[in-house]
């Protein structure tokens, strides 16, 4: 067997998919089909199993799984090893991030990386948490940045901090009546307000993601412990949109600091904390995760670092 035959072999069995391992390799799939027979045969013993919705491990292929993660993490290893004699860093790495991060960190974060490791190559993703956690059980991220993440098999993740949410409502906005009010008003409530409690935040029209989004699931989960449920006005995705909507008084929105810190117009705005528990405010955990069964090189270990000190300056 080859190196190349276990790299095919292990981005199948991650996929669950000739087809999608073709697309991410860059491969015909008759040439990755014929990569895994050639392995097979060597092996006298089939690997994987077709079913109607792709490929499945026999308990051979279970059995190569370990070894061919640990033969292609010793190589990876090798390469750092032998680039970092020559002094120079190569590979690739993908990362992927939520919305809010994204934006936040992606330019420092290439331009950090640049000046880093300029023989080496970095993309970045963007998505929901939830699906960004499938992409790097999958293989298809090295690693990534999530808001409260399930704890899975598989998955190193890595507390990086707690981002609070609030309530983010129009200038003028009266938080009793759920509404507008006029301006000379809303300084007098504005001062007034230290927090908001979860019987407001409940009565109060929310224009929130759909689920699964973090954010979303945070306020659903919250709310429901309590016997409560949200005021559902819209459900939009796209911050951006959420915040000129709650600007124009359409409703409100539960966001951390740093989604509203990019809308162009923060004066429009009002944030006041959500109160949960007596010395509790309503908030997110940010991680970032990476496969415990994949390569570790120094390239997405240098990537890990820079992300972790651009979060620290937040």
């Amino acid at each position: 067997m080859d190196l190349r035959q276990l790299e095919v072999f292990v981005r199948i069995a991650e996929r669950g998919s000739y087809t999608r391992a073709a697309l991410d390799l860059d491969a015909s799939q008759p040439a990755i089909s014929r990569q895994i027979r050639a392995l097979e045969v060597e092996l006298g013993s089939n690997i994987f199993q077709r079913t109607g919705r792709g490929v499945v491990l026999t308990e051979a292929g279970n059995v190569l799984l370990d070894h061919a993660r640990g033969i292609l993490h010793q190589v990876s290893r090798a390469r750092d090893d032998v680039d970092r004699v020559r002094g120079a860093v190569t590979g690739r790495v993908a990362l992927g991030m939520p919305p809010t991060q994204a934006r936040l960190l992606s330019v420092s974060i290439m331009r950090e990386f640049g000046q880093r490791f300029p023989h080496a190559h970095l993309s970045i993703s963007e998505g929901l948490s939830s699906r960004i956690q499938e992409w790097v059980k999958q293989g298809q991220l090295d690693i990534a940045l999530i808001y409260n993440p399930t704890v899975t098999r598989g998955l190193d993740l890595t507390h990086l901090m707690t981002e609070p949410l609030y309530f983010v409502a129009a200038r003028g906005w009266d938080f009793e009546r759920a509404q507008i009010v006029t301006a000379k008003k809303t300084e007098t409530i504005s001062r007034a307000r230290r927090h908001v409690s979860l019987e407001t935040l409940a009565k109060s029209p929310l224009i929130i993601p759909t689920r699964p989004n973090a954010i979303r699931v945070q306020v659903d989960s919250t709310l429901a412990a309590k016997g409560l449920q949200p005021k559902i006005q819209m459900e939009i995705d796209a911050i951006s949109a959420i915040l000129e909507l709650v600007a124009a008084g359409a409703g409100a929105a539960v966001l951390p600091r740093s989604s509203v810190s990019a809308f162009g117009r923060p004066q429009d705005l009002t944030l006041t904390p959500i109160k949960i528990g007596v010395d509790d405010l309503l908030h997110v955990d940010l991680y970032i995760a990476s496969s415990n069964e994949r390569p570790n090189g120094l390239t997405m270990r240098g990537v890990v670092d820079i992300v972790r000190s651009l979060v620290s300056k937040l």
